[in-house]
């Protein structure tokens, strides 16, 4: 594989969903064409999984009304279960609202009240309605409106359907990324001042996911080769609501409209578990409350070991759901035969989310450890860990974190560019290219018997059955087992289409390998960590321990490709950890 071109830019962002795009607008609308951009995705720009997101932001709009900065504050850091950075979520919650009206600006149609003001919903774990929303599309909407103001600046080339396979490093400084331009069948190689990483999560670790299949953790497997650490990985979010069978996501935002949840009695069950919130209880609780009736026998019997429990809106009205729940009700009768106007949706907890990710500061600035920068790269939204989110994400933090980041990383890094030069040769970042490009060359000539989808099926079974909302060390050994058995097996994985244009068997295959290293990641520090705090829980340990475990974890890549783990304080700087009880 030889490289075909050189694309030479002051800031390169990886990743085009909600965080980059904020990242490109915010460098375009503060230092136009003194910044050059070259905003790299490996799908097509508004293919990025964010167009997913459903139910809403969330943000401080309602002062007045008794919201305030420090109960968003106090919401986050309780639904983490103590394990946010309490620095980073108030900076977090006093930047929302300017998100929020800055978006109106640029013209999203926000859902609003009879009197014009923008309209928001209850959500889970939250004490005050400041989910601001535009219907159950919320994510596509925000998307459009970055995409249509990004439209208006000239100082960005995009590349679309450019799968990166390789970060290149030197002198511990970012220097180039390597990709295949699946349009062109081209190995290309990217160079630039600075990295922003905005590449999403790695939901497709599992076969049960929210996840649109693209969503295969690319940039944290990327950083983590070169020996960036990764965050607090074995935190994964189940979404109490994820659509029988297909995993779609059914919004929160429907439980915030005044859904409920029935078991195969018809009994709210949540009364049992969350008398307080009830079925706007964080999404943790709610996961295990599911899989406890279910486990119990109060569920309903669904295809392939799915059961389910019911989410009933029929009680909403026709007017409500067709006014706030639209593509709800589409996604439901489309996916599942069902229309919620007149019948419950069959729904179980699902892979929803990573709660870690790259190691990063406040700034968004990637860590080599707990105390050392990586001086010119960053990262932005799910792929980072800010240790924002903690041991679980109240929902509608997850688009703001990616706006609130998306613009510190973007001007950060444009700062960054205009004080510094490219002081890498050349030629010798060719030649690390070029080693990359030489492995993938050996990966597509192997004539192996293997099959990279077969791999990817196992993984993601062992991981739906052992590394899910409730675990045990029984079950997180054997999926540890079974990640390093395929780990040696895809050694032996052969490619049958053997060009590079548009060669989705070659890009599989990364992924796959991407989706290896991530799992070993997750299933070793879940098995480390004996506790149960947040998304993670252990039977064996069901305590969540603060004297042992109020920390953070840092997982390292080591010499023979398994990960080594240390540990790091958490940032506590407001409220000591308390009982966690709603």
């Amino acid at each position: 594989m030889k490289i075909s071109r050189v694309h030479r830019y002051d800031v390169v962002i990886l990743g085009a969903g909600l965080a980059g795009l904020r990242a490109a607008t915010e460098i375009a609308r503060k230092f136009g064409d003194k910044v050059k951009v070259g905003i790299v995705s490996k799908v097509q720009l508004m293919r990025a999984h964010s167009v997913c997101a459903e139910g809403g932001t969330a943000a401080v709009l309602r002062p007045e009304e008794g919201d305030s900065f420090e109960l968003h504050a106090w919401d986050t850091i309780k639904g983490s279960d103590f394990l946010a950075d309490q620095d980073v979520v108030f900076r977090f919650v006093k930047m929302m609202p300017y998100e929020i009206l800055l978006l109106d600006h640029w013209g999203i149609p926000w859902s609003r009240k009879p009197d014009g003001k923008i309209n928001t919903r209850p959500f889970g774990g939250h004490s005050f309605f400041r989910t601001v929303f535009a219907q159950d599309k919320t994510g596509f909407f925000e998307m459009q409106t970055l995409y249509d103001t990004l439209l208006k600046f000239s100082n960005y080339d995009r590349h679309d359907e450019v799968f990166a396979t390789h970060i290149i490093m030197k002198d511990g400084k970012f220097a180039g990324l390597t990709a295949i331009d699946l349009v062109h069948g081209e190995a290309v190689l990217i160079t630039g001042k600075v990295l922003i990483i905005a590449t999403g999560g790695a939901g497709r670790l599992y076969g049960f996911t929210t996840y649109s299949h693209s969503v295969t953790g690319d940039g944290l497997a990327m950083a983590y080769r070169v020996g960036i650490p990764l965050k607090d990985m074995e935190f994964i979010q189940f979404h109490p609501t994820g659509l029988v069978p297909s995993g779609i996501l059914v919004t929160e935002g429907a439980r915030g409209e005044g859904g409920y949840l029935r078991n195969n009695t018809g009994e709210r069950f949540m009364k049992k578990y969350a008398p307080s919130k009830m079925e706007l209880a964080p999404r943790d609780i709610v996961s295990r409350a599911e899989m406890t009736e279910i486990e119990e026998g109060r569920g309903f019997k669904g295809p392939d070991g799915l059961d389910y429990v019911h989410l009933d809106l029929t009680h909403l009205g026709r007017a409500k759901i067709l006014e706030r729940l639209p593509l709800i009700r589409e996604l439901a009768i489309k996916f599942a035969g069902v229309d919620p106007i007149e019948e419950p949706i069959p729904v179980r907890p699902v892979a929803h989310y990573s709660m870690g990710g790259i190691h990063a500061n406040i700034d968004g600035q990637v860590m080599w450890d707990g105390e050392r920068v990586v001086e010119n790269v960053f990262t932005a939204g799910e792929a980072a860990c800010l240790s924002l989110h903690g041991a679980n994400r109240l929902g509608s933090n997850s688009t703001a974190e990616c706006l609130v980041w998306g613009r510190i990383t973007g001007e950060l890094a444009a700062q960054y560019a205009l004080a510094n030069e490219y002081n890498f040769k050349e030629e010798e970042v060719l030649q690390e290219a070029e080693k990359e490009f030489k492995r993938i060359e050996g990966i597509l000539n192997r004539k192996g018997e293997e099959s990279p989808y077969r791999i990817r099926r196992e993984l993601q079974r062992t991981m739906d059955l052992n590394v899910g909302v409730f675990r045990t060390r029984d079950g997180l050994e054997k999926a540890l087992d079974k990640i390093r058995e395929l780990k040696e097996r895809f050694k032996k994985v052969g490619v049958k289409d053997k060009s590079l244009v548009w060669n989705t068997d070659l890009i599989f295959t990364l992924e796959t390998e991407f989706l290896l290293d991530l799992a070993e990641v997750v299933a070793m520090g879940a098995l480390l960590r004996e506790e149960s705090r947040g998304g993670h829980f252990r039977r064996d340990f069901p305590k969540r321990d603060d004297e042992k475990w109020l920390k953070h974890t840092l997982a390292f890549r080591g010499e023979d490709g398994s990960p080594r783990y240390d540990y790091i304080p958490v940032n506590i700087t407001y409220w000591k950890p308390v009982e966690r009880k709603y």
